[in-house]
């Protein structure tokens, strides 16, 4: 059976048997069209299941009222993100459409500036860059609020969370259970996130009195695969750590899971602590015990950073931090001798 065609604005005019103008008066909410033709013109829309072209809206109206949320992958981190912009879309007149690179970033420098080049003015009002692999400007006329921003110069507005105090609780946690040698499983190294977990932990070092040992500190590019060749290459030394810090729970899962290959026992032979509180370190074996930052609320408040810039209000703060908080689960213990 072929395909069906898409409706035009044309087929509902010759429907309801009104001129195309008037059609366009009504799907504008425009004055000049009787009560009578405006509901017989709506009925036939909803009839014909006919859509407007947004690109035609937006040319029309010099807006979409559509939000882009750009990620790099669908991973458990930006899904907890999506459903609280989900959440935060609701009611302000504006969609939400998600644009993901899955994962085939290939050029890291450059995709996200190809996509907000592709899709501001004619698709999206505005964008939310989750991640961002380089420091963007945006567009001219192109709000883009940034979630875990990074490394570079703040000039975008973003939310992000306490992550330096974040990683001080992490540390804080191993080292009251009488750890000393902590391993690091850092993140990206071009998010501000990475560098400020990074910080805490060998703050909390510091404090303790315990010299930072570079060779614990390893890649984990908040990267499962990494991680876990790192976490072969922490535990299969002489002298190995006996916990670790990941930078987030993903790469803490794949710790657990690289450990568990060496015949390692977690936390009987090896704390584990991870950073998010996804809903799969709940779920792991054992229970991971994580560094909670609220993720749905980075979405949330994203979105409607984003609606306040588009709209021209007030926007308020427009570097937010929220706070981070320890979860304690299974997969830490005291050390024993």
């Amino acid at each position: 059976m072929p395909p069906r065609s898409r409706v035009t604005i044309k087929d509902v005019a010759a429907q309801a048997g009104v001129s195309v103008a008037t059609v366009s008066k009504v799907l504008n909410q425009r004055y000049g069209v009787s009560a009578e033709t405006f509901a017989r013109v709506t009925a036939v829309i909803k009839d014909l299941g006919y859509e407007a072209s947004l690109v035609a809206q937006s040319l029309r109206n010099h807006r979409t009222n559509v939000i882009g949320i750009l990620v790099a992958d669908i991973e458990p981190f930006s899904t907890e993100l999506l459903k609280g912009a989900a959440d935060a879309i609701r009611g302000t007149g504006f969609e939400l459409v998600v644009y993901s690179a899955g994962g085939r970033t290939g050029d890291p420098q450059g995709w996200e500036q190809r996509y907000l080049t592709r899709l501001s003015g004619t698709l999206v009002d505005g964008a939310v860059l989750v991640t961002p692999a380089v420091d963007l400007e945006g567009l001219p006329g192109t709000p883009v609020v940034a979630v875990d921003p990074h490394t570079g110069r703040a000039a975008l507005p973003t939310v992000d969370s306490d992550n330096l105090h974040g990683g001080r609780l992490a540390t804080e946690h191993l080292l009251a259970l009488g750890h000393r040698r902590i391993g690091l499983l850092t993140g990206r190294a071009d998010l501000k996130s990475a560098q400020q977990r990074e910080t805490g932990y060998r703050g909390a070092l510091a404090s303790a009195g315990v010299e930072v040992d570079e060779s614990l500190v390893c890649r984990g590019d908040y990267d499962a695969d990494v991680a876990a060749a790192s976490t072969r290459s922490l535990l299969s030394r002489p002298h190995r750590p006996t916990a670790i810090f990941a930078a987030n729970d993903t790469t803490a899962i794949a710790a657990i899971d690289a450990a568990r290959e060496l015949g390692l026992r977690v936390p009987e032979d090896l704390s584990v602590v991870g950073f998010d509180n996804i809903p799969e370190s709940a779920l792991c074996t054992p229970p991971l015990t994580t560094v909670q930052q609220p993720i749905r609320e980075m979405g949330h408040r994203a979105v409607e950073l984003l609606v306040r810039l588009i709209n021209g209000t007030e926007p308020g703060d427009t570097h937010i931090t929220l706070g981070t908080e320890l979860v304690v689960r299974q997969s830490t213990r005291p050390l024993t001798p």
